[in-house]
């Protein structure tokens, strides 16, 4: 089986040092920091105080701090949003220009397996790497698995963590305590009132437009977020998924991926 390198250009990197960097991000993400290890890979979010979705993120234990691995469109609002967090923490929060690298299907030597869900493949942050795939192939590969892509996918300030799954994805830490935006989430989580969770759709074509509705008949079931050529994430209401789903007059199946159960 052909291991396939590809580097992130839509990825971009942060290092957050110093003696409080730890605590610093435990109080603020929605992962534990506090027991990162140094080569640790873990995936999590800056939330708002209401609780939606700002900044998905994956974290990486270094022996002196963490480093998060974040969009690069949104790594200069993320340093800001970190700037007025700090306080008076002994942290430093500066960007680092490091390329990342993903690989797949397996995880290669110098890779770490990606903590979401098995499949996704390895990633790797830094250093040199002969690269035989593209980026869009990774993304292809990504909706292949079910993922979604927060960044991407999610309308900044209007998705709760939740309907991304980051419950299922190993990105919210429960156990954890406060974290910005705890309180709403824990409470969709013990209540189950989850009603719309981002699903990949598979159709023939080329993808719709961002935002073009999923009908179940004359009924709005959700709308299109990213994808490619007959795959995209859609952020679907869980009670409308039963029957013949549409979008732009075009059928619409939903590939329930298998790290998700269905109850």
């Amino acid at each position: 089986m052909t291991t396939h390198i590809a580097r992130l250009d839509s990825r971009a990197l942060i290092r957050v040092s110093g003696p409080d960097a730890r605590p610093f991000l435990h109080n603020l993400l929605t992962q534990d920091v506090d027991t990162l290890a140094e080569g640790d890979l873990r995936f999590g979010a800056l939330l708002s105080p209401p609780g939606r979705l700002l900044f998905d993120l994956f974290l990486r234990g270094e022996a002196d701090g963490v480093m998060l691995d974040v969009a690069a469109d949104r790594r200069d609002a993320l340093l800001q949003r970190l700037a007025m967090y700090r306080l008076r923490a002994q942290v430093t929060v500066e960007a680092d220009d490091a390329p990342i690298f993903a690989c797949w299907p397996e995880v290669a030597e110098g890779f770490t397996a990606d903590p979401r869900a098995s499949g996704l493949g390895g990633r790797r942050h830094g250093g040199e790497d002969e690269t035989n795939a593209t980026e869009a192939d990774y993304q292809r590969h990504r909706l292949a698995v079910g993922v979604p892509d927060p960044a991407a996918d999610a309308p900044s300030d209007k998705t709760y963590p939740i309907e991304a799954n980051f419950d299922l994805l190993n990105g919210i830490d429960f156990q954890k305590g406060c974290f910005v935006g705890q309180e709403t989430t824990s409470r969709m989580k013990r209540r189950g009132s989850i009603k719309n969770r981002m699903l990949p759709i598979a159709f023939d074509g080329p993808p719709p437009p961002f935002g073009a509705e999923v009908l179940n008949g004359p009924l709005r079931a959700g709308e299109v977020l990213g994808g490619q050529a007959g795959a995209a994430t859609a952020l679907l209401r869980l009670d409308r998924l039963e029957g013949a789903l549409s979008v732009d007059g075009r059928p619409v199946e939903v590939r329930w991926p298998g790290w998700m159960d269905r109850s």
